[in-house]
This record gives structure tokens, sequence and C-alpha cells, in this order.
């Protein structure tokens, strides 16, 4: 059966293909994003479909739509961009928040917020399971992102408990695909670009630090799965791929999948960065059903393509 479904943050990276993936259900979709980090030639492809509606808004706004479903994905998710103004991505993630859990009481929607893996902190425990509360600098340069996202949470699961209105939240782990902002300073990113650039590939520390890489698909079907789940389900489930790598490791594989030139440099280690990400998935497997399918070099292979074609598109323009 056809559903309305709003998506904030839908012209971004993740939120467009989950646009996508909407649409080819049989959905009608509402985009709504201030473009800050979102780009429009994300979702220019959708524009033509009648069921796909576009709105131009903060989510730090009051939202006045109807729709029978909510993803809340509305937050700039790279360090580059939400330490770009700490304030308001304090008051994205909160006033956000408070805004789409207002409407979906409101209007009696389903709501599923994406958190993220930065509420672990610089974790103590490894890998990250759900139960575990962090280790998190408050007041250090990433704490307007993990602590914002942090209050979200507490601000979903308070809308459940008194409201009774229908949660769910995840967990997000480091992700990667393409339609990724090319200048969002992420790993993944930054190395393909550097790479097919045949410049320095930059390290911080000594790139022995370790992360764990989602393929974009793989994430957009479990956030799906998840909207799916019972309204008993709320979460918070992690999603991510367990398989970890080091950054070294990373940069290696996308040197050769590139045949880049590129040479490995290194650099102080940021402060707060954690040494050591990776998502426990028992209760995606054992809830959602789910678990990463895509390996790194394959999903690697398809995101290097989608840059080296956007390089080329810049260089003819």
């Amino acid at each position: 059966m056809s559903k309305t479904i709003l998506v904030t943050g839908g012209s971004g990276f993740l939120g467009s293909f989950l646009c996508e993936k909407l649409l080819e259900q049989g959905n009608e979709v509402i985009c709504m994003d201030n473009f800050f980090t979102g780009d429009k030639r994300n979702i220019y492809h959708l524009m033509e479909n009648s069921r796909f509606e576009i709105i131009r808004q903060d989510v730090t706004f009051p939202i006045y739509v109807e729709a029978d479903e909510i993803y809340n994905l509305a937050c700039p998710a790279s360090p580059v961009h939400y330490q770009f103004d700490p304030v308001q991505t304090v008051k994205t993630c909160v006033h956000g928040a408070i805004n789409v859990l207002g409407l979906a009481k409101r209007i009696k929607a389903k709501i599923l917020h994406t958190s993220t893996s930065e509420v672990y902190g610089d974790p103590n425990v490894h890998p990250q399971v759900e139960e575990y509360w962090g280790n998190v600098n408050t007041m250090g340069p990433r704490s307007c992102y993990d602590e914002g996202k942090r209050c979200a949470e507490t601000l979903f699961f308070n809308y459940n408990q008194q409201y009774g209105v229908e949660t769910k939240i995840v967990r997000i782990f480091n992700t990667y695909g393409p339609k990724m902002h090319p200048n969002d300073g992420r790993v993944v990113s930054n190395f393909i670009i550097q790479a097919l650039k045949n410049e320095d590939i930059t390290l911080y520390g000594s790139g022995e630090q370790t992360r764990s890489f989602c393929y974009r698909d793989d994430l957009v079907d479990a956030l799906i799965r998840m909207m799916n789940t019972p309204p008993d389900i709320n979460g918070p489930i992690n999603i991510g791929n367990p398989n970890e790598f080091t950054i070294r490791q990373l940069a290696e594989n996308i040197i050769e999948l590139t045949g880049s030139k590129s040479k490995l440099v290194y650099r102080p280690l940021p402060v707060d960065d954690p040494k050591q990400r990776q998502p426990n998935i028992s209760k995606a497997k054992a809830i959602l059903n789910w678990e990463p399918t895509t390996q790194l070099r394959e999903g690697l292979g398809l995101t290097i393509e989608y840059f080296d074609n956007l390089l080329k598109e810049r260089q003819a323009n």
C-alpha cells in the first residue's frame, strides 16, 4: 500500500538515495532540505516523478505537512560541515528533533531518526554495542555533533515514552558511496579525490586507527527495514559494516584501484578523533534480518567511478 513519506535532509548523499528507493516502492515522497550540504543534482532525476515533492526548509523551523512516515536525516554529518557553525549544528540536532517529533505527534506518523556512531565518542568498548554509554568530550570540537545527536536520541525516547509517538533510532557508522559531497572532509571521499588527482594522500596520526565502511545501498536497505518493524521496536540499533580496516589499508586499496601515483603523507591526529570504530550488529541481524553484502573493494570501485566522472565533468565545464 502506498504511503506518504517525509524525508528531511532528502537531497543529501543518503537522503537522495533513500528518496529514490521509497519512490521505487510506489510511495509519495516529500523531500525537505535547506541545501546546506545537500545537492539539488542528487535529486534532479526524481523531479519528473509526479509522486515526488521538494520543500526548501530548514528543519529548525516548524514543519507543516501530512505524512504517514518520517525519516529524519537532516544534519551535517562530516566534521568540515558540522564544525563550520557549531551552534547551528546543535540547533539542527535538538530543535530539529523537537520539530519533527512535534509533527509526528500531531499527525500520528511513525518516525525514524538517523543517529550516529559518534554518540560512542572515542570508545573504551570494542566493538561498540548499543548498551555502551560512550566516552564523549562534551566541550571538544566534535561535541556540537556528538552531544547534539545524543540529546536528539533522548528526545526520541521521551516522545515515545511520554506521548506514545512510534519512534525508531538507528546509529549509523561510516558510510560511503556515490553522491558523497566531494568536499565533505570524509576519509573515503578525501582519499579518492586525492588519488584521482595523483596528489599526496593525507593520513592523520599513524594511520593505524580503524574504521568500518558500509556501502550506501546496504545502509538505506537497513533504514527501510527498521521503519517497517513493529511498534515495540524502537532501537537504538547499530547500522554499519563490522569489517574493520585501518586508515592506511583504506588508502592502499584506493591507490591500487585507481592506479594512482599518490604517496602517503602523515599529519597530526585531530582532537578527539576516535582510534577505533567498529559496530556490533547482532541486533540488526536478529531484529532486521540485515547485514551488509557489499564488500569494501566493490563499493570503492563504484564510488571511484562516480568521483572520476564528477571530476571529468568539472574539467569539461
